[in-house]
């Protein structure tokens, strides 16, 4: 009996060694798995927190942005991300990139293992971000690019991000105020109709309201009250005006139907800012400037000038007080003007050819801007402290142009005191004197107007210092594809010239080189592009003394200082009725070096995450 049970003695051993390895076995596997699963919530944390670091990257530089509209042509030309092109040959047409770090050097701007990483403001996990700009685009497009990878402990996520201003081409139609142009800067009427006291426009300013005819494709925005008489808004319509207790943040004009659609809604929205003066893309004519701020410079025109597109991508141009057509650097440093000569051909027109009858044919300036300044006036000092453009001549160079006198003709189809500007404007029979709302600067021999008209084949923006006059239609080759911005320091107005008479005041034609005001009366006019009056209206010469004019028909945008009247309204009212379109590719992207708000924030059109960048130790992967 003793044998037997010592016998089972030992297998009871083996049963507990056995038992106890298993219950060790368990142990540590649940160790293990505690410590796997701890590894990996770890990496997951790490693995989300570093794609929230990339989001906080683009947010970072959307604020910088927002405080320097110039840091756009900031970067670190180390990054793989930008192909940087030498600036200095002016015969390359090719996207331009990044060409300098910022003074300040910013963190995110690091590149490689030693390079920097800025640090997500209160993380609780050491979150961090790089970003690469990619501003190729910029002043074709009005976009930017921007790479962005986050890391947190060794992960690293990337996305991309399209970034493009909130501007005037956001909407078909603004205006800041919603009365007719003073012409006056001192005028009361530079006042709110929705402001209170001293604050709040007179209402003998006048109110402009929209017509029964009048359709409104896209969103329509302004910072002042609106009045509506009928008309149909298919699209958001916002003011700045925000009175309390009510959504209605519009006026109805008396005896008027109501907007359509019957359930529109006015919104309350921002105070979007007007820039003081469109004289800031003249520095896009600055040669002296390529390896910094304007890699490609534009063309500039001085004086009365007259652009006609043809579909071919050829312009021709008239301009007969310009001398260089780009400009160096700030006076007084003498005589910094250039006519820039590539291929054996004039870029921008030989100034001899600018200033004959026939003008100079040149191509379009594509995903550029042209210019159109006054003629320089005279600086103190001695000769060669003068603007390169400054002349001593009281008429064009080319002495075939002349700026005074009267046409020939019957007296009493003569233009009554008023001096032609060297382009043939006013025409024969024009009493400019007479007519609806001219302001006093019109025509004027050595202002910077330009005269536009034609088929655009590019991408072009087109400025002027004084007016814009539109004397045909203005149209894309290809609609898909071209791209106008129109831009007017005074107003943009669509050239619809008269006699001065009370109605009816047409001009007949008198020889085929001079154009009729009264045939085709009512079909219309088009236009294409991206309309912005800096510091005065968007409107037609006599809307309220010609007839039924047609429809005035816009694809793209219009931003103005003042309302602008186009017409009259009714049936049959005088002038034209509006039917403005908005060009959906404005959501994207803007006319090439388009003028901006001057308060401008920058919005994502785009979001997308790539493969990782950079590893965790900040080289490429």
């Amino acid at each position: 009996m003793r044998r037997v049970h010592s016998e089972e003695s030992g297998i009871a051993l083996v049963s507990v060694i056995s038992l106890s390895s298993i219950l060790a076995l368990l142990a540590v596997a649940g160790i293990a798995f505690s410590v796997s699963s701890y590894t990996k919530a770890r990496d997951d944390q790490d693995y989300n927190g570093a794609l929230a670091a990339a989001y906080a990257a683009v947010e970072e530089y959307q604020s910088r942005l927002a405080n320097n509209p110039a840091y756009v042509r900031f970067g670190n030309p180390a990054s793989k991300y930008t192909s940087y092109v030498n600036p200095t040959t002016p015969s390359d047409t090719s996207d331009m990139s990044i060409v300098s770090l910022p003074a300040t050097t910013n963190p995110a701007f690091g590149v490689g293992k030693t390079g920097t990483w800025a640090d997500v403001p209160g993380s609780s996990s050491n979150a961090q971000y790089r970003y690469e700009v990619n501003n190729a685009h910029y002043d074709s497009e009005g976009t930017l690019t921007l790479r962005a990878t986050g890391r947190v402990g060794s992960e690293t996520r990337s996305i991309v991000a399209d970034l493009k201003q909130d501007g005037f081409v956001n909407y078909v139609y603004f205006t800041d105020f919603e009365t007719s142009d003073p012409y006056d800067v001192t005028s009361s009427c530079y006042k709110y109709a929705w402001g209170t006291g001293t604050a709040q426009r007179p209402t003998s300013c006048g109110e402009i309201q929209f017509g029964a005819n009048d359709v409104l494709d896209g969103a329509v925005h302004s910072n002042d009250k609106m009045v509506f008489c009928g008309a149909e808004f298919k699209a958001k319509v916002t003011t700045e005006w925000n009175p309390v207790g009510t959504n209605v943040r519009y006026k109805k004009g008396s005896g008027c139907a109501n907007p359509k659609p019957a359930t529109l809604v006015v919104e309350a929205s921002e105070h979007i800012e007007m820039p003081k003066t469109n004289l800031e893309l003249k520095k896009e004519t600055r040669y002296d400037l390529i390896a910094s701020d304007v890699p490609n410079p534009g063309c500039l025109y001085t004086g009365p000038t007259s652009i006609v597109f043809k579909d071919n991508g050829d312009m021709v141009v008239k301009s007969p007080w310009t001398k260089f057509t780009q400009v160096g650097a700030a006076l007084p440093v003498a005589n910094q003007g250039r006519n820039l000569i590539v291929g054996g051909k004039y870029v921008c027109g030989n100034p001899t050819d600018l200033a004959s009858a026939a003008g100079a044919t040149v191509k379009v300036p594509d995903n550029n801007l042209i210019f159109v300044q006054d003629v320089p006036a005279l600086r103190a000092g001695n000769a060669a402290a003068q603007d390169p453009n400054y002349t001593v001549k009281t008429s064009p160079p080319n002495t075939t142009v002349k700026c005074d006198g009267y046409y020939t003709g019957p007296t009493n189809n003569r233009v009554w005191n008023r001096p032609n500007n060297g382009l043939g404007y006013p025409i024969l029979g024009e009493n400019y004197a007479k007519e609806t709302g001219a302001p006093a600067n019109a025509y004027k021999c050595q202002s910077g107007d330009l005269f536009l008209e034609g088929k655009l084949k590019g991408k072009l923006t087109v400025a002027a210092q004084n007016f814009v006059y539109v004397v045909n239609d203005v149209t894309y080759k290809t609609p898909a594809d071209d791209v106008l911005g129109i831009v007017g320091q005074e107003a943009v107005v669509v050239w619809n010239p008269s006699t001065g008479a009370a109605s009816n005041g047409c001009i007949t034609t008198v020889s085929a080189s001079i154009p009729n005001s009264c045939d085709s009366v009512a079909n219309g006019r088009t236009i294409q592009g991206a309309i912005l009056s800096v510091g005065h209206t968007f409107t037609v010469q006599n809307y309220a003394s010609i007839g039924d004019r047609g429809k005035l028909n816009l694809l793209g945008s219009i931003a103005q200082k003042f309302r602008g009247p186009v017409g009259t309204g009714g049936d049959p009212g005088t002038g034209y009725d509006k039917v403005y379109k908005y060009d959906t590719r404005f959501v994207n992207i803007a006319p090439p070096k388009f003028l901006a708000p001057a308060s401008t924030t920058y919005g994502v059109s785009t979001w997308s995450e790539i493969n990782p960048v950079y590893n965790s130790d900040g080289t490429y992967k």
